[in-house]
């Protein structure tokens, strides 16, 4: 018999399409949000200790994503009333109010999406996948179920996105606050010689290969 091949979508790819059941109704994606940036993160299972301190930091996060035109959407497949109480506990214990939507993947969905590796257990893994308004897949992280993700790099990565596609230049490392060209943008690479000849009179730079300049 042939092995299940494990698969996930590419940079680049479209975003497959799937009918989500959630707890603020039923979401078919990428069409509903055609036109709109949207994050779609993944969690291994529901009332567990990493997954609620995620939810909780992704909804003080909200306004940020909010801002940049950014819908979030949190999956897992534990099934949408167990999601519906586990938002619940969140907001009597915790104070905190889950203003996005949460899906009940099955697991034609999670398999999908890569979330569920074929004989390796029944929780999806934590993945995050940002994708554009053309329905692009433009950015996919895996993490494994013992650490909790940084929010705060995907805030970062919605937005350097955005930064890059409007003015076609590339992002360096920890930008805002890169440690050789703080929140300058990177110009991209010459394409001939005449072009190196004449890139540092144009732009600074350290070499006509890498040169900067504020937005």
């Amino acid at each position: 018999m042939e092995e299940k091949r494990f698969s996930m979508p590419l940079l680049g790819d479209d975003f497959p399409e799937m009918e989500l059941v959630t707890t603020q109704g039923v979401l078919h994606l990428p069409q509903d949000l055609k036109g709109s940036w949207f994050l779609l993160f993944s969690h291994p299972a529901d009332f567990t200790p990493v997954c609620t301190t995620e939810f909780v930091a992704f909804e003080q996060h909200a306004k940020e994503f909010a801002d940049l035109g950014v819908k979030l959407i949190g999956m897992s497949v534990d099934q949408v009333f167990s999601h519906i109480k586990w938002v619940e506990w969140i907001k009597e214990k915790l104070n905190v109010n889950i203003s996005f939507p949460v899906a009940a993947a099955n697991d034609a969905i999670a398999e999908k999406l890569g979330l569920l590796h074929p004989g390796k257990g029944t929780n999806t893994v934590r993945a995050v996948f940002i994708v554009d308004p053309n329905s692009k897949v433009r950015l996919v992280v895996y993490y494994p179920q013992e650490i909790g993700r940084n929010i705060g790099e995907f805030v970062r990565a919605a937005k350097a996105l955005q930064v890059s596609d409007k003015n076609g230049v590339a992002i360096p490392a920890d930008w805002p606050n890169n440690s050789l060209i703080k929140d300058r943008v990177i110009i991209p690479p010459a394409k001939t010689v005449k072009d190196a000849e004449t890139r540092l009179k144009t732009y600074e730079g350290f070499d006509w290969w890498f040169c900067h300049k504020s937005l």
